[in-house]
């Protein structure tokens, strides 16, 4: 069904047909105490990403053109973070319809459809919200709802003989037939906004708690005689998070989609419930991951590279063919070009790794650009910070750098140069050139047999002092 007045299409990502603007009020000014954290319970995040952002992500998605969050006054950091979205101050709680209010007067100029949400549900979907747009009679009012197999303190939806919705009841104020309906709200709610704004002007706070309840629009929109239809979704994506528990529980659902979507995409994710995503992790077509690999916020991963496990990369790009790990780490900035080789316990840092190159054993590169075909020994690190400052390592091309080499940036590395293990590099060595910098090795013949039995007498000598001094009542005679 289209609401012809808001020109909806009831697709996800599309914007209105006419000029009208299409808005959404995020409740987000809950105290989330059960949470007990100083952050506000919207930001917390969900792999890699707070809560609040994965809703206002879905309704950008959904073609709703802006957004304004309600936050309470206590709530720092949270306007920076959904930024350019408004944000709405709510200095006195007094229920969830008094907090959408604060909202609509910042958006005196919207004359589309306003859909009203809470920042608590982060798994909401783009295609879902617009199935509200969809199901909307014209005029009227759409709600999501849900069947838990735990209904539990939700809200319940009363149905009229059609199916519309005849009215809300909290738990708290519903009888025990009304606590046994399976049917419960979820918290999404999509009107016109000036409907909405007219509906939320007529609720009272006449109810156990003594708040003014958002759901209370449905009877004030029946009370007009406007029409009321529910959309009706999984339990697995209406998930409320107002604690610990519910933030983990919400991770897991969150993974599993994440994962799916992964694999559909033609990824091979060996052992899925182990591999953690980001929101944003791009796992090209025959990419295999390994067991018990962390992706952080912006990693992107191209054709036929490989994770091996215990891995951790976060802002980088692994380029195709690559192969990572296992025990590898790859920080902000890392980028592996094609067929390149970063191995087990190897720390790369906004570090280059050039076609083909390798550094395949217990290095770390930092601020480094690396060579194709380039060869990183075991035990080699770029010494790019002196306290103040960070400083720039250029390897050639085809580069070889033997184990356990200190290379002190600024410095550079000429193309097929080679440098011998154990070196401490200061200064720039050319193209093809050889450097060794390490202190002159001397041999003594027969020093070693001579240097035990050295060591041994000492150690005997220590044991009979020990001895005589437990003789002498515990007191040792001084030499």
């Amino acid at each position: 069904m289209i609401y012809r007045d808001s020109g909806w299409t009831g697709k996800p990502g599309s914007l209105n047909k006419t000029a009208m603007e299409d808005v959404a009020i995020i409740l987000a000014a809950g105290l989330g105490t059960r949470m007990r954290s100083r952050k506000p319970k919207a930001l917390h995040a969900l792999a890699g990403r707070p809560m609040l952002l994965h809703l206002i992500a879905a309704c950008e998605a959904a073609g709703f053109a802006r957004a304004v969050v309600v936050a309470g006054p206590d709530m720092p950091g949270l306007a920076a973070a959904v930024a350019p979205h408004a944000v709405a101050v709510q200095h006195d709680r007094l229920g969830t319809a008094h907090a959408a209010q604060q909202a609509l007067a910042l958006l005196e100029d919207a004359g589309g459809a306003c859909l009203v949400l809470y920042a608590d549900n982060p798994l909401l979907r783009p295609a879902t919200l617009a199935a509200l747009g969809a199901a909307r009679p014209e005029g009227g009012l759409a709600l999501l709802a849900m069947r838990p197999a735990d209904p539990g303190a939700y809200g319940r939806l009363v149905l009229d003989e059609d199916g519309g919705v005849g009215r809300i009841v909290e738990f708290a104020d519903a009888s025990p037939e009304e606590r046994r309906i399976g049917l419960c709200n979820v918290g999404a709610f999509l009107a016109s906004r000036a409907d909405l704004a007219r509906w939320l002007g007529a609720v009272r706070n006449d109810n156990a708690k003594g708040e003014y309840y958002l759901t209370d629009i449905v009877a004030a929109a029946r009370a007009e005689g406007r029409a009321v239809r529910h959309v009706e979704a999984d339990e697995a994506e209406c998930l409320g998070v107002n604690s610990r528990a519910e933030l983990a529980r919400a991770e897991a659902a969150m993974q599993q989609r994440l994962q799916g979507a992964a694999m559909e995409g033609g990824a091979t994710l060996v052992a899925p419930e182990t591999i953690f995503l980001a929101h944003d992790t791009r796992l090209a077509a025959d990419v295999v991951v390994h067991p018990h690999v962390v992706f952080g916020p912006g990693v992107v991963v191209e054709e036929g590279a490989e994770i091996r496990s215990f891995s951790h990369l976060e802002a980088c790009t692994v380029g195709p063919g690559a192969l990572v790990g296992p025990f590898a780490r790859l920080r902000p900035g890392a980028v592996l070009g094609a067929g390149a080789h970063v191995g087990n316990f190897v720390e790369l840092k906004n570090t280059m790794l050039g076609d083909g190159a390798k550094a395949n054993h217990l290095s770390y590169l930092g601020d480094a650009v690396v060579g194709a075909r380039a060869n990183i020994g075991a035990g080699t690190i770029t010494c790019n910070y002196d306290g103040v400052g960070k400083y720039r390592t250029e390897i050639g091309a085809g580069a070889f750098i033997g184990s356990n080499t200190a290379l002190v940036a600024p410095v550079r590395i000429g193309a097929g140069a080679i440098v011998g293990a154990g070196s401490t590099i200061v200064h720039d060595v050319a193209d093809d050139a050889v450097a060794v910098a390490r202190g002159e090795q001397s041999v003594r013949e027969r020093a070693a047999e001579r240097f035990r039995q050295r060591r041994r007498a000492a150690k005997a000598g220590a044991k009979a002092d020990e001895k005589a001094g437990a003789k002498a009542g515990g007191v040792k005679k001084e030499v």
